[in-house]
């Protein structure tokens, strides 16, 4: 009965019952982590000057 109970509570969260969470819900997860490293490390120029890159490679 609490098995069923706790599968429930994690399915309101995102969590599938294998254990696996929906992309959306991880992505919503790390995007915070991942500001703050940016942020924190300063690699906000980096991610630009990558983007940049990719950009240029692929013609654009």
């Amino acid at each position: 009965m609490a098995d069923t109970a706790s599968r429930k509570a994690y399915a309101g969260l995102g969590v599938r019952a294998s254990g696996t969470r929906h992309p959306l819900v991880a992505t919503a997860m790390v995007l915070p982590l991942a500001a703050l490293l940016v942020v924190v490390f300063g690699g906000w120029d980096a991610v630009v000057t990558q983007a940049s890159s990719v950009g240029v490679m692929l013609g654009r």
